[in-house]
């Protein structure tokens, strides 16, 4: 077969005469031949292959400087890029999926404070902190009262001011009352003061490196749970016995996992597995994951730093969280635990319980 005109090859390959022209442009697919009188791009017919899978790609949505690079990878190495490629998609759209949420009650009018229960209910709470048995200084802080709870961990010199700031940037939501509607904006807004805050605690200057922490914190509206979490601290719920965890870890580690590139057991020992895509730094990007959980009378929350989700396996913290009844026993005896493996870092927790209004 001869070379093919650029209407037959559109055709064959279910592009457009308009695509093939900027994908010759662009580098990304070039004609096997252009008729020097008449400038006609003619295509091999073996070309037909790479078209098609252009033409894949970008019904995937793929950028086309994505689809370049996987054009010049064998067929192993392409399946696992596009792998890659739709598991960051799909993380993208659980994300949006949570805010969308958000969004939805805040147009509806829905204010999560007002929302009627069957029972009224409050938390009970406690929170403890631990250098742990290896590190000289806590750059963890915990902090656990009537309406917000929060774990941040703090890294490089200034690590623990940096923590401390964006919580304390977070405690007015205690006091402060939240208009019918507005919740959304409200995380919106603790979240930037929360940066705004660990700026402050670097000295305003400082390189991105000297001062960053994660945060992971819940707000208690009367009914429900407004989530906010960046980094690599987590928060898990145990509900009827099993636990979940709550948040995803905003590490280079963790996505590699969602791309296929390596399994849970391989990260687990990686020694890259701390290292953060998202945090609270100047110069990082801060945006969190916002969501509501529904709250239901005997949940219990953990809000815990990375010092215990790497040193204490999930079976456990379970057994702890579903045996131990008072939230200041269960804070004490998961900490003892992370430092009974060898207390390798700072540890944090926060436990709080759904429970019947005590009038």
């Amino acid at each position: 077969m001869g070379l093919l005109t650029i209407g037959t090859f559109a055709k064959a390959s279910r592009l457009s005469p308009k695509a093939l022209r900027l994908y010759d442009e662009l580098g990304l697919l070039t004609p096997a031949r252009v008729d020097p009188v008449t400038g006609y791009r003619l295509y091999a017919p073996e070309q037909l292959d790479r078209a098609r899978l252009v033409a894949w790609l970008r019904r995937l949505g793929m950028p086309l400087a994505r689809i370049q690079e996987v054009c010049t990878l064998e067929a192993g190495q392409a399946s696992q890029e596009i792998r890659a490629f739709w598991a960051q998609v799909e993380a993208d759209t659980a994300a949006r999926r949570d805010l969308a949420t958000l969004l939805i009650d805040h147009l509806s009018q829905k204010d999560p404070a007002m929302s009627p229960t069957a029972t009224p209910l409050e938390i009970r709470y406690a929170a403890l902190s631990d250098t742990g048995l290896v590190r000289k200084s806590n750059q963890d802080t915990a902090y656990a009262g009537p309406r917000l709870l929060a774990v941040a961990d703090g890294y490089g010199s200034q690590g623990a001011p940096a923590s401390a700031a964006a919580v304390a940037a977070l405690k007015h939501l205690e006091t402060g009352s939240i208009p019918a509607g507005n919740l959304l904006n409200v995380l919106e807004d603790a979240i930037e003061q929360a940066k705004q805050a660990v700026h402050g605690a670097a000295g305003g200057g400082s390189s991105p490196e000297e001062a960053g922490t994660t945060l992971t914190a819940m707000f208690w509206t009367g009914s429900q749970l407004a989530l906010v979490h960046i980094g690599d601290s987590r928060g898990y719920l145990l509900r009827d016995g099993e636990l979940f965890q709550i948040t995803h870890d905003h590490t280079m580690v963790q996505s590699m996992v969602d791309e296929g590139r390596l399994s849970p057991e391989e990260a687990a020992s990686h020694p890259q597995r701390s290292l953060l895509i998202r945090a609270l730094s100047q110069g990082a990007d801060a945006i969190a994951d916002m969501r509501l959980h529904d709250a239901q009378q005997g949940d219990r929350y953990l809000l815990c730093s990375d010092g215990l989700s790497t040193a204490v396996s999930t079976g456990e913290t379970r057994r702890v969280l579903s045996e131990i009844g008072e939230p200041e026993q269960a804070v004490r005896e998961l900490i003892a635990l992370a430092n009974g493996s060898g207390g390798p870092d700072n540890v944090s927790c926060v436990v709080a319980d759904v429970m019947e209004l005590q009038q």
